[in-house]
C-alpha cells in the first residue's frame, strides 16, 4: 500500500500552496472572517480555477475524477491556512451526497452548477451533538399525493444560509435509532416554511440552524430511499476530508511553535533550549507523526474501499485526541500571546476542536472502537 502522493497531486498541492500564500494571508483570512459574507468570493472563485471544485467529481458531471486522496492532498493545505471557503459544505459534503445517486435526474443539474462554481450546496444532517450515526435521524418526510412534506430541525449546517441547494437527511418511516426508513432530499433554500437561523461558529465559519414546519417537496426532490448507507458513505468521506484539514492544522501549529521556541529568549538563550519546552516539542512531533500516519492509511485505506466503520472511529478519535495535545501544548509555548487573536495559534486550536465536535468526538469514537472488539478471552487452566 503506497503512503506517497503522486506526481500530480504533489504538484497540486504545489499550486495551491502557493496562491494560499499569495491571497490567503493570516491577515487577509481574519478580514474575510469579518466581512458580512464570512468567505470570499473571489478566493472561491480562484480555487474553482485551480479546478478543486471539480476535483473529486465524475467527468460526466463536469468533475475531473479525482479520488478521495486527492481531496486529503488539498485539505492539509486548508487547515494549514485555517480556510473559511466552503469547500467541506458544497464539495465534501452536499456535492458528495449529490453525485452519490447517479442514477436520479435530479441530482445532476444542481452537482453540475456545484462542479462549476455556480452554486453552493449544504448538507442538512446533524440534528444533535454531532449525529454520528444516520440511524438517529429524527426529521420527518410525509408522504403526500404530491411528493412529500419536509418537518424538523437541523444543526450546525455548515454555510446553511448561503446554500443555493440543500441537501437534507429525513426520516421516512421508523424511529430515531432505526436505520431502515431513511432519505436524502434535494430542497430549494427557498421554499415556504424554511427558517433559518445564522450563526458564526467558534472557529470563524458561518452556519445556520434550519427549521423544516411543513415543507412540501415534489416527487423529484427524493434523492434517495433506504439511505443509510448513502448517508454513511458521504459522512466518512467528509470525517476523512476533515481529518486531513485538522492534521494540516496541526503541522502548522508545531511549525509556529518550534519556530518561536527558536527565536524567544529568556536569560538570554532561546526558550527551545529549555528541558521542558524542549520535551514539549517532541511529544508536539510525536503526536503529529501519529495523527497524520493515521490519515494516510485510513485514507489509504478508503481509496482502496476497504475502510471499514472501525478505522473511519479510528482515525477520528486519533485526530481529535492527538490534535488537542499540540493545540494545548502550542498555547502553553507562546504563553499569553497563544490566546490572542493577533496570533494564528488561538484559530488553529479551534478550528481542532470544531472538527472534533462534528460527527462525532474523540471520546463518542473512541467508544465506538471499544465496543467494536470483542474482549480477549482467558484461557481456562486444569486442575
Amino acid at each position: 500500500m503506497d503512503f506517497s502522493f503522486t506526481e500530480e497531486q504533489t504538484l497540486l498541492r504545489g499550486s495551491v500552496s502557493q496562491y494560499l500564500q499569495r491571497h490567503y494571508a493570516f491577515e487577509t483570512r481574519q478580514a474575510v472572517v469579518r466581512s458580512a459574507a464570512g468567505w470570499s468570493p473571489e478566493v472561491w472563485r480562484g480555487l474553482g480555477e485551480l479546478g478543486l471544485h471539480a476535483l473529486p467529481f465524475p467527468e460526466e458531471v463536469g468533475g475531473l475524477g479525482g479520488s478521495i486522496v486527492d481531496v486529503v492532498a488539498v485539505g492539509e493545505l486548508f487547515g494549514a491556512h485555517l480556510l473559511v471557503e466552503p469547500y467541506v459544505a458544497s464539495v465534501v459534503l452536499a456535492g458528495a451526497a449529490l453525485a452519490a445517486v447517479p442514477e436520479h435526474a435530479d441530482a445532476a443539474r444542481p452537482l453540475r452548477r456545484i462542479v462549476a462554481g455556480e452554486a453552493i450546496g449544504a448538507f442538512a444532517h446533524e440534528e444533535g451533538p454531532g449525529t454520528p450515526d444516520p440511524a438517529s435521524i429524527a426529521t420527518r418526510a410525509e408522504r403526500t399525493s404530491d411528493g412529500h412534506v419536509l418537518t424538523g430541525e437541523k444543526k450546525l449546517v455548515l454555510h446553511g444560509a448561503d446554500a443555493d441547494v440543500l441537501v437534507v437527511s429525513a426520516r421516512l418511516s421508523g424511529e430515531p435509532g432505526d436505520p431502515d426508513g431513511l432519505a436524502l432530499f434535494v430542497v430549494d433554500p427557498a421554499a415556504a416554511g424554511i427558517a433559518v437561523t445564522p450563526f458564526v461558529t467558534v472557529d470563524g465559519r458561518r452556519a445556520a440552524h434550519l427549521r423544516f414546519d411543513g415543507v412540501a417537496l415534489g416527487p423529484g426532490a427524493l434523492l434517495a430511499a433506504d439511505a443509510h448507507d448513502v448517508i454513511r458513505k458521504v459522512l466518512d468521506r467528509a470525517v476523512v476530508a476533515l481529518a486531513a484539514e485538522a492534521v494540516g492544522a496541526m503541522g502548522e501549529l508545531l511549525r509556529r511553535t518550534a519556530e518561536y521556541a527558536s527565536t524567544r529568549e529568556q536569560f538570554g538563550v532561546p526558550i527551545g533550549t529549555f528541558q521542558a519546552v524542549a520535551h514539549r516539542l517532541a511529544d508536539m512531533k510525536i503526536a503529529y507523526v501519529k495523527a497524520r500516519s493515521t490519515l494516510l492509511y485510513t485514507t489509504a485505506l478508503a481509496e482502496a474501499g476497504r475502510a471499514e466503520p472501525h478505522d473511519i472511529a479510528v482515525l477520528k478519535a486519533q485526530v481529535g485526541r492527538l490534535g488537542r495535545v499540540i493545540g494545548e501544548s502550542a498555547i502553553q509555548t507562546h504563553g499569553g500571546v497563544g490566546m490572542t487573536d493577533e496570533l494564528p495559534i488561538g484559530h488553529l486550536h479551534k478550528r481542532i476542536l470544531a472538527i472534533d465536535a462534528m460527527f462525532g468526538t474523540a471520546d463518542h469514537h473512541l467508544r465506538t472502537v471499544g465496543a467494536g472488539r470483542p474482549a480477549p478471552q482467558l484461557a481456562s487452566r486444569a486442575g
